[in-house]
């Protein structure tokens, strides 16, 4: 019986080690050897949700009056956009710039803007496009970081432009619209910015407007001296987990200055996804149109956009001809 119990115990206590010798003999197999799909892993919690999957918070309708705190602080009137998107404008009437010898007023190419938009988890998107010269643009950074305000954009609508002026898009997201309004106010107070005001809306009296307006398939509307046609992307766009409303970061304006016996300068950006960039900068350029800048307003939008800058002057009405193939180009339709 004891030699009997020593055979058993010596076979149990040589299993394990001959699981482990072939176990070792098996690892290099079974290390070369493709995983079936149904045995792979899950993805860990950690790992970025699939944007497919992700789920889209939306805009909420607000009323001039929801903003009272935050116009207080801006030090002006605002207006509300498609019944969700705060604006207010500041045009930079301090400044007296040239490009290419054309006196270029504020509301040609150099108007800031902000918006802010409330959504249904009650947070709020403050976005918007600042002009700044050169002597004011690395203080401006500094104190929109210091309140946690982002920089996604950094660039030029102008060529050859005097002063040397610099256009920032700007990013701010959180709970408190007024945290977010003195941030951004903080930053204009070291800058010559202006207060802003109601602008002038009647049209140019020295412009074809009906002609630019058969020209460009839509009804422009005019803001300081400035003739505006303005369109915006027909997609939904979103921002991270957010939905955009319409024309908040997918614009594409085209800005008529008159200069007399029916010219103009147009400074002027369009707004395209990827797949027509190369088609829309081809028929500038045939347009004669000058290139100014090609770049992102965004970080995180979806589908991704990019904005081309360009500049031309002529015969207003020869130009919105010569423009409309853009127009056609691009999945846009007027905001009117």
């Amino acid at each position: 019986m004891a030699g009997d119990r020593q055979q058993i115990t010596d076979s149990l206590a040589g299993t394990p080690r001959r699981r482990m010798l072939a176990a070792a003999a098996l690892a290099p197999l079974l290390a070369a050897a493709p995983t079936p799909a149904r045995a792979r892993p899950a993805a860990l919690p950690t790992e970025p949700v699939a944007p497919a999957a992700q789920k889209l918070i939306k805009p909420v309708h607000t009323t001039s009056s929801d903003w009272k705190a935050v116009a207080k602080i801006l030090g002006g009137p605002g207006d509300m956009k498609h019944k969700v998107m705060y604006h207010t404008g500041f045009p930079r009437r301090d400044l007296r710039v040239f490009s290419h010898h054309v006196h270029v007023k504020p509301s040609l190419a150099l108007g800031s803007h902000v918006s802010f938009v409330r959504y249904a988890d009650h947070s709020n998107l403050l976005m918007g496009d600042v002009v700044v010269t050169e002597h004011e643009l690395q203080d401006f950074i500094d104190i929109l970081q210091e309140h946690r305000i982002g920089i996604t954009a950094l660039h030029k609508h102008l060529l050859s432009q005097k002063p040397d002026i610099w256009w920032l898009h700007v990013h701010g997201h959180g709970h408190d619209p007024v945290a977010l309004a003195r941030g951004i106010h903080a930053a204009f107070k070291h800058t010559g910015t202006p207060h802003p005001k109601k602008s002038d809306q009647a049209k140019p009296h020295d412009l074809d407007t009906d002609g630019i307006d058969h020209a460009m398939g839509t009804k422009g509307s005019g803001d300081d001296g400035i003739y505006k046609c303005i369109f915006v992307r027909r997609e939904k766009i979103t921002d991270g987990d957010r939905v955009l409303p319409p024309g908040l970061g997918s614009t594409s304006a085209f800005n008529f200055q008159p200069l007399g016996d029916g010219r103009a300068a147009l400074s002027a950006d369009c707004c395209m996804v990827a797949d027509e960039v190369q088609h829309v900068l081809r028929l500038l350029r045939k347009a004669g149109a000058k290139l100014v800048e090609l770049h992102n307003h965004g970080l995180r939008d979806r589908p991704r956009l990019f904005f081309v800058h360009f500049w031309a002057v002529g015969d207003a009405v020869r130009l919105a001809r010569a423009l409309r193939p853009v127009v056609d180009a691009t999945n846009i339709t007027p905001t009117g």
